[in-house]
């Protein structure tokens, strides 16, 4: 039995995250859920935003599935997201892209995996401000070492799932220092794994090619600023934030989670879509070793799609959040 703390988050997350663990329950996973929570919802209750509580079990546990957090506007408070992944140096932000039959696209044999550097860059939070010139600069701080650790982990991503390319994508013609550490830190990489393709494209080449033939890339590399733009993009080429998964992965932690916000505006509705939150924590099974039964729950999810009345409005159909999950859980035993 797995013990993973579960964080529902804000908005549609409570309804999201039901729909997912009453998934996991039909499907008999070995799992056992601490529930904590952070975000507005646990704010306005408590006045806590992180609570200690929540950091007690991530440390514990190790392992984590979180539903869509709402940081309160205009109090100061640094995202949660941002917070989480800086005090547990979850520096691999993994972000898979592929075309789903029964998932609208315009594209087809998008099967990539992007590599975002999740600690560094411009998120760094080193801003400074002179009221008196009027000047704000921001700096996106990179390290030898960052770049090492988030190449290694493309690379050796790839070695493990049979992937053939990695891509580092870059401004190395204008950021040349920042830009030249993340290609040496791959072409390090790259020395250790040699049957693992290597190249290296400038980002606004990297974007337009990415449009033009996705299917031509595997695994991605990038820095935190063009990863945090990329990660959407290919997001937007398979159908969308509601449908793709996202990791935040660290040498001793990995939190799962769904990348789009907490919609607050259709919370309690039953129009929310569960996939990308089911979608990651299937990702989470296969980290902690359960693949078969996250290959099961992923076959129920891809008969459930392909039938767009069990489906939520989003993906064409009229299903509610529960009926969807329900159409999951009906479909695991085919």
């Amino acid at each position: 039995m797995h013990s993973i703390t579960l964080i529902p988050g804000d908005g549609i997350g409570p309804e999201i995250t039901k729909a997912v663990t009453d998934i996991f329950a039909a499907a008999q996973v070995p799992v056992q859920w601490e529930e904590q929570n952070a975000g507005q919802t646990t704010f306005d209750q408590s006045g806590e935003l992180i609570p200690q509580t929540l950091l007690d079990s991530l440390e514990k546990n190790r392992v984590a599935l979180k539903g869509p957090i709402t940081t309160p506007v205009g109090k100061g408070f640094r995202s949660i997201n941002i917070t989480l992944r800086q005090k547990y140096d979850l520096y691999q932000n993994i972000r898979p892209a592929k075309t789903t039959a029964g998932i609208q696209s315009r594209y087809e044999g998008i099967d990539l995996v992007l590599f975002r550097e999740n600690t560094e860059g411009l998120y760094s939070g080193l801003e400074l401000f002179d009221e008196r010139l009027g000047v704000s600069d921001s700096i996106a701080r990179i390290t030898v070492e960052g770049s090492r650790k988030i190449c290694r982990a493309a690379f050796a991503y790839a070695a493990k799932h049979g992937r053939k390319k990695v891509t580092l994508a870059h401004k190395a013609n204008i950021l040349k220092i920042a830009g030249t550490l993340m290609i040496n830190a791959c072409k390090e990489a790259a020395n250790e794994f040699p049957h693992i393709i290597f190249e290296d494209k400038i980002i606004d080449n990297m974007c337009m090619q990415l449009v033009n033939k996705p299917e031509q890339f595997d695994v991605v590399v990038t820095t935190n600023l063009f990863g945090d733009i990329l990660s959407d993009l290919c997001a937007g080429l398979v159908g969308g934030l509601g449908v793709v998964s996202g990791a935040n992965v660290g040498d001793n932690m990995a939190i799962f989670e769904a990348v789009h916000g907490s919609a607050p505006d259709i919370a309690g509705q039953g129009k929310a879509n569960p996939t990308a939150l089911l979608r990651s924590a299937l990702m989470m099974l296969h980290h902690i070793g359960e693949h078969e039964h996250a290959d099961r729950i992923e076959k129920a999810l891809e008969l459930t799609l392909n039938d767009k009345e069990k489906c939520t409005g989003d993906l064409g159909g009229k299903a509610t959040t529960t009926e969807f999950a329900q159409a999951i859980i009906d479909n695991l035993g085919k």
